[in-house]
């Protein structure tokens, strides 16, 4: 059933801001530009020009957006924001208008400000969303891979250890997997997605969103692991990874991976086994180690 859509003739723009500014006593979560300001919308400048209170990730930062002159800008950070919510919803109280902003993008996507939020909606307070950029909707948008369903991880742990566990935990999921990066792991973090999913399974790298040296390398897990070590330009800037998710097993599949096992079994380990089922059959390595778990104590 296809979803009824109001007339265009029905929506009709609505200014945010009344003569006396933006409604008193509502926190506004304001997105803004990942990299190009045009992108700062109409209503996000009208609601940021108009608030009583700033709280923004890095007052600085800010001020080069927006002019700050004549206006109370309060910074909240990963290092104190749960000091800030107090003073934030006094304000609110007070009925102050107060916008929310990070540094780049959403709020509160892989960037401080849920403290905040929680504690507005639990006091009582409303809480407005003025959206815009984000830089994993972007990515994803631009990344050629299925978008239909999709899982955000923001960025994952720094430690190999820890990053190649949680790489095991989503190998099998069947949803595009969008995370963040840091130049300097890039290489080593598609190395071991390679790894983990399989070398031939499909991936994006967004570079630079919105920005001048804007770029999307579009290839294998392992191709692009290849690249990264030797296109010093792919590990510059900001960075988001986008991987297509795991292919959903057929019933002739399974079958066929149970009986590549089964004969491995008899003489190997569990985990040569299933390497080489993985080789032989295509399967992801991590699941072919589970089946092999399961025949080899049945």
């Amino acid at each position: 059933m296809s979803r009824q859509r109001r007339p265009r003739s029905e929506i009709k723009p609505q200014s945010e801001v009344s003569p006396i500014g933006p409604a008193r006593g509502v926190l506004y979560v304001v997105a803004t530009p990942i990299g190009n300001l045009g992108d700062l919308s109409a209503r996000a400048r009208e609601v940021l020009a108009g608030s009583d209170l700033i709280v923004a990730e890095d007052t600085r930062h800010f001020s080069q957006l927006l002019p700050t002159a004549g206006r109370r800008v309060l910074s909240a950070h990963e290092h104190n924001e749960a000091e800030r919510v107090a003073e934030i919803v006094a304000a609110l109280a007070a009925g102050q208008s107060v916008a929310l902003v990070s540094d780049a993008g959403t709020p509160l996507v892989s960037d401080p400000g849920y403290r905040i939020v929680h504690a507005a909606a639990t006091a009582g307070f409303e809480v407005r969303a003025v959206p815009g950029p984000c830089a994993a909707i972007a990515a994803l948008s631009i990344s050629g891979l299925p978008s239909d369903r999709f899982v955000f991880e923001g960025f994952l742990p720094t430690k190999s250890v820890a990053r190649r566990a949680r790489l095991v935990e989503l190998a099998a999921d069947t949803r595009t997997l969008i995370v963040y990066e840091a130049p300097h792991r890039l290489e080593e973090t598609l190395l071991e997605m390679s790894e983990s999913f399989g070398a031939q399974r499909p991936a994006a790298v967004a570079r630079e969103i919105t920005k001048v040296f804007e770029t999307v390398y579009r290839d294998t897990l392992s191709a692009l692991a290849r690249r990264a070590q030797s296109d010093a330009d792919m590990k510059r800037g900001e960075l988001v990874i986008v991987v297509a998710g795991a292919a959903t097993a057929t019933h002739a599949d399974q079958a066929e991976l149970e009986r590549v096992l089964s004969e491995l079994l008899k003489e190997l380990p569990v985990s040569r086994a299933a390497d080489l089922a993985a080789r032989l059959t295509g399967v992801n390595r991590n699941r072919a180690y589970e089946v092999a778990l399961e025949l080899a104590n049945t």
